[in-house]
Protein backbone atom coordinates (compact mmCIF):
# COMPACT_ATOMS: atom_id res chain seq x y z
CA UNK A 1 0.00 0.00 0.00
CA UNK A 2 1.61 2.98 -1.56
CA UNK A 3 1.25 6.25 0.03
CA UNK A 4 2.45 9.71 -1.07
CA UNK A 5 0.68 12.49 0.69
CA UNK A 6 1.68 16.54 0.48
CA UNK A 7 0.34 18.69 2.46
CA UNK A 8 1.04 22.47 3.27
CA UNK A 9 -0.51 24.38 0.54
CA UNK A 10 -2.55 27.37 0.58
CA UNK A 11 -2.42 31.54 0.08
CA UNK A 12 0.00 33.30 0.49
CA UNK A 13 0.98 37.18 -0.61
CA UNK A 14 4.03 37.70 -3.16
CA UNK A 15 7.55 38.17 -1.33
CA UNK A 16 5.42 35.54 1.53
CA UNK A 17 7.09 32.16 2.06
CA UNK A 18 5.14 28.57 2.29
CA UNK A 19 6.42 25.03 3.55
CA UNK A 20 5.28 22.03 1.39
CA UNK A 21 5.88 18.48 3.31
CA UNK A 22 5.52 15.16 1.87
CA UNK A 23 5.41 11.87 3.76
CA UNK A 24 5.49 8.88 1.97
CA UNK A 25 4.99 5.05 3.12
CA UNK A 26 4.61 1.64 1.63
CA UNK A 27 8.26 1.39 0.36
CA UNK A 28 11.55 1.89 1.15
CA UNK A 29 11.96 5.67 0.85
CA UNK A 30 15.78 6.12 1.65
CA UNK A 31 16.65 4.14 -1.13
CA UNK A 32 14.19 6.32 -3.46
CA UNK A 33 15.16 10.00 -5.11
CA UNK A 34 12.24 12.70 -4.36
CA UNK A 35 10.85 15.27 -6.35
CA UNK A 36 8.77 18.07 -6.46
CA UNK A 37 6.65 19.36 -9.46
CA UNK A 38 4.04 21.70 -10.46
CA UNK A 39 1.67 22.19 -13.03
CA UNK A 40 0.01 26.03 -13.87
CA UNK A 41 -3.04 26.10 -15.66
CA UNK A 42 -2.50 24.99 -18.93
CA UNK A 43 0.75 24.27 -18.73
CA UNK A 44 2.81 21.30 -18.83
CA UNK A 45 4.07 19.64 -15.45
CA UNK A 46 7.18 20.71 -14.77
CA UNK A 47 10.43 19.93 -12.39
CA UNK A 48 10.75 22.08 -10.07
CA UNK A 49 13.45 20.47 -7.51
CA UNK A 50 15.21 16.76 -7.15
CA UNK A 51 17.00 15.09 -3.92
CA UNK A 52 18.96 12.38 -4.27
CA UNK A 53 18.12 9.14 -1.57
CA UNK A 54 20.60 10.46 0.36
CA UNK A 55 19.08 14.14 1.13
CA UNK A 56 23.01 15.73 0.10
CA UNK A 57 22.97 16.15 -3.85
CA UNK A 58 19.90 18.70 -4.90
CA UNK A 59 18.76 20.45 -7.92
CA UNK A 60 16.39 23.33 -9.46
CA UNK A 61 14.94 24.80 -11.80
CA UNK A 62 16.32 27.97 -13.11
CA UNK A 63 12.98 29.54 -12.14
CA UNK A 64 12.91 29.09 -8.57
CA UNK A 65 16.76 28.25 -7.85
CA UNK A 66 17.82 30.69 -4.84
CA UNK A 67 14.23 30.99 -3.64
CA UNK A 68 13.26 26.86 -3.28
CA UNK A 69 15.44 24.39 -1.03
CA UNK A 70 14.19 20.62 -1.13
CA UNK A 71 15.37 18.72 1.98
CA UNK A 72 14.47 15.28 3.35
CA UNK A 73 14.39 13.14 6.72
CA UNK A 74 14.39 9.88 6.13
CA UNK A 75 13.66 8.86 9.67
CA UNK A 76 10.30 10.05 9.11
CA UNK A 77 9.91 9.51 5.44
CA UNK A 78 8.96 12.89 4.92
CA UNK A 79 10.38 15.63 1.66
CA UNK A 80 10.09 18.88 2.14
CA UNK A 81 9.96 21.99 -0.05
CA UNK A 82 10.83 25.45 1.27
CA UNK A 83 9.68 28.67 -0.70
CA UNK A 84 10.84 31.68 -0.21
CA UNK A 85 10.31 35.38 -2.13
CA UNK A 86 7.33 33.49 -4.02
CA UNK A 87 5.89 35.11 -6.99
CA UNK A 88 2.50 35.20 -9.03
CA UNK A 89 4.37 32.69 -11.46
CA UNK A 90 4.62 30.34 -8.52
CA UNK A 91 1.25 29.41 -8.36
CA UNK A 92 0.11 25.82 -9.45
CA UNK A 93 -0.56 22.38 -7.58
CA UNK A 94 2.54 21.07 -6.81
CA UNK A 95 3.09 17.02 -6.47
CA UNK A 96 5.39 14.98 -4.89
CA UNK A 97 7.17 12.27 -6.74
CA UNK A 98 9.44 9.09 -5.76
CA UNK A 99 10.75 7.35 -9.19
CA UNK A 100 12.96 4.71 -8.49
CA UNK A 101 12.24 1.36 -9.66
CA UNK A 102 8.54 2.37 -8.71
CA UNK A 103 7.03 5.66 -10.27
CA UNK A 104 4.56 7.23 -7.38
CA UNK A 105 3.14 10.88 -7.31
CA UNK A 106 0.95 12.53 -4.92
CA UNK A 107 -2.28 13.90 -5.04
CA UNK A 108 -1.50 17.37 -5.49
CA UNK A 109 -1.49 20.43 -2.92
CA UNK A 110 -2.49 23.84 -4.29
CA UNK A 111 -0.39 26.94 -4.04
CA UNK A 112 -1.70 30.11 -5.06
CA UNK A 113 0.40 33.69 -4.76
CA UNK A 114 -1.43 36.72 -4.82
CA UNK A 115 -2.06 39.75 -3.00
Amino acid sequence: QVQVVESGGGLVQPGGSLKLSCAASGFTFSTYPMSWYRQAPGKERALVAFITNSGITTTYADSVKGRFTISRDNAKNTVYLQMNSLKPEDTAVYYCRAGNWGDYWGQGTQVTVSS
